[in-house]
Order: structure tokens, then C-alpha cells, then sequence
């Protein structure tokens, strides 16, 4: 599966666009198949560097890295994956 396709590239506002705002929308939601953790995207840097909002230990917003969702691995080699169903939404009806 494609983590991220040109459509939701072309999508994402670049990082620090949306800082201002007090409910910025997640364009693309990742998550692990075999844990709790989520990644809601909702800036980009165009070539590698996502800032969102992030579920797992903690609930929390941070940088993440396309390359290290890509690279990540769960048992028997699962993939981390990208929503197929997922529609933009602001951050505070994903809390």
C-alpha cells in the first residue's frame, strides 16, 4: 500500500501553515494494525516530515517521519497503514 499518494500530498498544507489555528483538520490518518497507535497528519514538508497529532504511549502532537512509518515492522513483517476510509477531520473530533 501507497502510505501517501499524490492527491493527499498535493492536500496537506505545508508545516506551520495551520499553527495559528485552534482546530487544524488531519488530512490523512496512519495506524498499526497490530498496536493502539495512530498518526493524524495534518502538515507536511513535502518530502518526508509530517506535524500531527499522535495516539499511542501518550496522546500527543508531534513530527513524524514518512520514511520511518514506511520502514516500521510489526510481527510476521505487517506494514504500518494508511486509512483507506478516512475523511479530513478537525483534530477535536479525533480526540
Amino acid at each position: 500500500m501507497e502510505l501517501l499518494t499524490q492527491d493527499i500530498r498535493n492536500r496537506l498544507p505545508r508545516l506551520y501553515m495551520t499553527q495559528t489555528e485552534d482546530d487544524p483538520v488531519a488530512q490523512v490518518k496512519f495506524f498499526t494494525p497490530w498496536s493502539n497507535w495512530t498518526w493524524y497528519a495534518t502538515e507536511f514538508d513535502g518530502e518526508d516530515l509530517f506535524f500531527g497529532y499522535v495516539k499511542g504511549l501518550d496522546d500527543e502532537w508531534g513530527y513524524f517521519s514518512l520514511t520511518e512509518l514506511e520502514a516500521a515492522r510489526g510481527p510476521g513483517g505487517i506494514r504500518i497503514e494508511r486509512d483507506l476510509y478516512f475523511e479530513p477531520s478537525p483534530i477535536s473530533q479525533l480526540r
